[in-house]
């Protein structure tokens, strides 16, 4: 099957198509051959690859290394692994570049790579570079010296690297979920070597993910933990998505602790140790994140959405930590700065262990009332239009600040509002916080009424 090769699929931080529809072994080759070209105008002579449990895995990550060695580039192939240990790879295994592919969070017919190219996780231009490669022909043709392949073990490594910086100052009783994504490969043998004792959900990796979606993100995934905890003398409950790099967090008490309030806690430990420094967090979490780092002596950065935004902006900026409302966390601090579900959860853990009760601690963290994400649909392209009108148009009377770093975040005295343009699917995601039920339903309404002075058709979801 040859399909032709849509632009569509490079997204704005990785690679992401349906595969028989939009992604095929021949374009997965043709990826390979760019990215591989790409790593060696870099001077990188090696990248390494990895894949998630999804059924297309094996034939894509072949295609892949076939691509990559046709630019004269060696492969080392870790085979099925979670993609935090393809990043960890590209930092011990003397080569700055690998690809992961993965569908993430996506349904089980699509898949992807996420790519990072002489130590940067690649995004926007670098990646419509890859497209414009294949286009103008440059993946036609092989190097006059084809690229090796070797297959490789990195768990091991990966395990004793995380097990050697982290010590429990007790045991611990934890449920993990890994709803059937690759995460369960490891996330037990993990949590074990730490000292806790786990009860596995889903921890079989299965590619169809038959019992619910690996997706922390969603509350009704994590129903499953939440029921597991009510039932066992578990203490506290970790899942994690498809391909392990975001965490979801649960205490005994069913509440779950969303990855804004997960970073309170870090950056008041990351910040005992790293007095000043900047801590950096997405446009979608809590206004309750500024003052709390504040407060620890630390300083705010609110930047834009996206893991390959924020690791860029980390680099820039320093910063020692840096989170998404996605479940993102990124640890420079004793770690390498790319983001690692697993290794977030032992963070947590070994933080909780040296409480007695650890569900006092996190519920403990301030909160406000606030939905979840609220997608706007709109047609291929017009979330980005709609956007750009509204920066340029919509006033906000008896807002304290219009912030405009990534699409609109208005902050009031009781609350903020956000819109912003997704940058993988048409829709311009939405979220509201605020100290009332009151304070929720104005912001929301002056949203409702500059969104329909920009856009008069338009379905909201609230």
């Amino acid at each position: 099957m040859t399909l032709t090769l849509e632009q569509s699929i490079f997204k704005a931080y990785d690679i992401r198509g349906i595969v028989g529809k939009t992604l095929e072994a021949g374009i997965a080759r043709q990826i390979g051959h760019a990215f591989g070209l790409a790593a060696r105008a870099k001077g990188e002579k090696t990248v390494v690859i990895g894949r998630d449990g999804r059924l297309s895995g094996p034939e894509l990550a072949a295609a892949l290394a076939t691509g990559l060695q046709d630019a004269g580039v060696d492969v080392i192939d870790l085979g099925v692994v979670a993609t935090p240990m393809v990043y960890f790879a590209t930092n011990v295994l003397g080569t700055k570049s690998g690809v992961m592919v993965t569908g993430s969070h996506n349904p089980p017919d699509y898949n992807g790579f996420k790519m990072v190219l002489a130590g940067e996780a690649i995004y926007g231009e670098t990646i419509q570079d890859l497209y414009k490669a294949i286009v103008g022909g440059a993946t036609e043709g092989t190097a006059e010296t084809r690229g090796t392949y070797r297959p490789h073990d990195i768990k091991d490594a990966y395990l004793q690297r995380v097990l050697s910086d982290v010590k429990l100052a007790r045991p611990m009783k934890i449920v993990v979920d890994c709803g059937n994504g690759v995460a369960g490969a490891f996330a037990g043998e993990l949590y074990r070597n730490l000292g806790c004792e786990v009860q596995e959900l889903f921890c079989e990796v299965d590619g169809t993910f038959p019992n619910h979606h690996p997706d922390p993100a969603h509350p009704e995934n994590l129903q499953d933990v939440i029921r597991a905890l009510q039932t066992t003398d578990a203490e506290l409950g970790l899942a994690f998505d498809g391909d392990g790099d975001r965490l979801g967090v649960v205490t005994k008490d069913g509440q779950i602790i969303y990855p804004d309030r997960q970073l309170m806690l870090f950056a008041a430990d990351v910040l005992a140790r790293n007095p000043g420094q900047e801590i950096l967090y997405d446009v979608k979490c809590t206004r309750h994140l500024a003052p709390w780092i504040t407060q620890h002596g630390g300083k705010p950065l609110m930047w834009k959405t996206g893991h390959s935004l924020v690791k860029a902006k980390m680099r820039e900026t320093g910063a020692p930590l840096g989170g998404e409302m996605s479940g993102h966390i990124f640890f420079k601090d004793r770690w390498y700065g790319f983001d690692d579900g697993l290794y977030a959860g032992v963070r947590l853990l070994e933080l909780l262990s040296r409480v007695s009760d650890s569900a006092a601690v996190l519920n403990a963290l301030p909160q406000s009332i606030s939905t979840p994400e609220l997608q706007l649909k709109c047609a291929e392209g017009e979330n980005f239009i709609l956007m750009e009108k509204l920066q340029q148009e919509a006033k906000f009377p008896g807002a304290d600040e219009v912030i405009k770093v990534d699409g609109l975040r208005v902050e009031y005295p009781d609350g903020f509002g956000l819109a912003r343009s997704s940058n993988t699917t048409p829709v311009v995601v939405m979220r509201f916080e605020a100290e009332s039920d009151a304070a929720l339903a104005k912001i929301q309404a002056e949203f409702k009424r500059v969104i329909l002075a920009a856009k008069p058709d338009v379905v909201f979801p609230f």
